[in-house]
């Protein structure tokens, strides 16, 4: 865990505006909460993977698959936040890692962070365009392409970002203010009548279920993979008021909030059918009965119908979220000049808005080249571009945030040995770091259960190897820069402003 030594110190903004800068003070905490929680869309999270989870993961257990991922990931946020309070940068792990572990080690994050969120977002276009179709045909008769919502959403996720955060913060609070609305209707009526048929049940919660079922690794994986992208707060601190109070607190709710959320909304969707009816619910041919049948008799059918199209809003606001956190990687890495070229490209801001305005007409080029390709293959927006860009990307933003924690076990050591403390920088984060490799595990070992219908993919079979490359071009990259080019290696996750430097 070696630091490199003998490197210029941290780069800054300039007078002469030689390193474009987001926006200020542009968004609060609640702003960056919403940021975070739409990553995780708690409506995609719960009718996506918990009738998943009851069929195939852990069954009844699925509440405490959610408890228990909760607790783990409460714990990594303890290290994660420890070190937000030291270094705000918009590359958040980028930056994180480069100051833990050295440059090396943080390029090949930042570009593997950088890969994941750039996959999200396709794979989120993916489920939105299916929701869309199939909601639209069920209720109106309409019969229209996925294509052709993917090129909506794809324009709107572009337009949010263009025009800044305070924009797309606007367009996140009013579409995640609703799916959590209608999700809590349902479990709170749920509750008040008494816990559905057979009364209350506990063994939906009860930790030791975590680890039962058909495939308990399976269940588990689904619930981190649930959380994916609350670890986004990080990258919004040099936009926020007061960043170094506002991330730690931001992680923690993000964290807990939706943990909590999560636990209560997937209980009672289980007590509210019934635990034997609802791995009936969750394995016949409509999955989202497990959903839809507490909902439509404890609070009506029309809760129904606009749960379907709050899974629409729910789809899209994630798909956003994750486009500006990976407009929002592209330009950290662009405006440190690591490729000279791209420093006034995907570096720059946009002169009023503030925005990373070309990093995010970027990714909206790289996310339509990705959907042409899986509709040019053939493949399902579900099965095919959804399933096996969320596994992509899952398994790189999990090596990442395993990487992290070890990174705070080494920044403190080194850097600020005064704030070292038993739990916060050594064994949250120890055991942080630990638990996440343990995930990756349980995604590897299940890959192909995860898949599905797509098990034998060829992007499924080369997703580890996917995944290697891109750390292995950061490590390879990062050390040609050592050699031939030091100044511009001394620039690798350094690039924080001054009102926010480490301390």
């Amino acid at each position: 865990m070696a630091v490199d030594e003998g490197v210029a110190p941290a780069a800054k903004t300039t007078e002469d505006g030689s390193v474009h800068r987001l926006k200020p003070n542009a968004v609060g905490l609640l702003g960056v909460v919403f940021m975070a929680v739409a990553t995780a869309a708690p409506i995609t999270a719960m009718t996506g993977n918990v009738p998943f989870i009851v069929s195939s993961g852990n069954g009844i257990g699925a509440p405490a698959s959610y408890l228990v991922a909760m607790v783990v990931l409460a714990i990594f946020s303890v290290g994660f936040t420890s070190m937000a309070k030291h270094i705000t940068s918009t590359g958040a792990f980028y930056g994180f890692i480069s100051y833990g572990l050295g440059r090396t080690v943080g390029l090949a994050s930042g570009l593997l962070a950088t890969f994941a969120y750039a996959v999200f977002e396709p794979a989120l276009i993916g489920i939105f365009s299916v929701f869309a179709t199939t909601t639209l045909e069920d209720q109106t008769g309409l019969s229209v392409p996925w294509w052709a919502f993917a090129i909506l959403m794809l324009a709107v996720n572009a337009m949010g970002t263009w025009f800044g955060i305070a924009l797309a913060e606007k367009l996140l609070v009013v579409l995640l203010a609703t799916e959590v609305t209608i999700l809590a209707a349902m479990a709170i009526s749920v509750a008040l009548h008494g816990g559905g048929p057979h009364g209350f049940t506990f063994g939906p919660i009860n930790p030791v279920n975590a680890f039962q079922g058909t495939s308990a690794g399976l269940g588990l994986f689904f619930a981190f993979w649930s959380w994916v992208g609350f670890e986004s707060t990080a990258m919004y601190g040099e936009e926020s008021r007061d960043p170094k109070k506002i991330i730690p607190k931001a992680t923690m709710i993000s964290v807990l909030g939706v943990g909590v959320f999560y636990v209560f909304v997937s209980w009672m969707a289980i007590t509210g059918n019934g635990e034997k009816e609802a791995v009936a619910a969750a394995s016949s041919a409509n999955p989202l009965a497990l959903f839809f049948n507490p909902t439509e008799q404890y609070v009506g059918h029309w809760a129904v119908v606009v749960m379907q199209w709050l899974m629409i809003t729910g789809s899209l606001a994630c798909g956003m979220a994750f486009h500006n956190c990976a407009a929002r990687y592209l330009y950290a890495l662009g405006r440190e000049g690591v490729l000279p070229s791209l420093k006034n490209t995907i570096g720059r801001t946009h002169e009023h808005h503030g925005s990373p305005h070309i990093a995010g007409l970027v990714q909206t080029i790289i996310s339509a080249v990705l959907i042409a390709a899986f509709w040019i293959a053939g493949k399902d927006p579900y099965a095919g571009l959804y399933v096996l860009l969320a596994i992509l990307g899952t398994m790189a933003i999990l090596v990442v945030q395993a990487v992290c924690s070890f990174a705070v076990l080494a920044y403190f050591r080194t850097h600020h040995p005064e704030s070292r403390h038993w739990f916060r920088t050594f064994t949250a984060p120890l055991v942080g770091g630990v638990a996440m490799l343990g995930v990756v595990v349980l995604l590897v070992s299940n890959m192909g259960a995860a898949a599905g219908t797509e098990s034998g993919s060829l992007v499924l079979k080369a997703t580890p190897w996917l995944v290697a490359l891109v750390a292995a071009v950061g490590v390879g990259y990062a050390q040609y820069l050592k050699r031939r080019d030091p100044s511009r290696y001394a620039l690798i996750g350094r690039t924080v402003l001054e009102e926010t430097k480490e301390r």
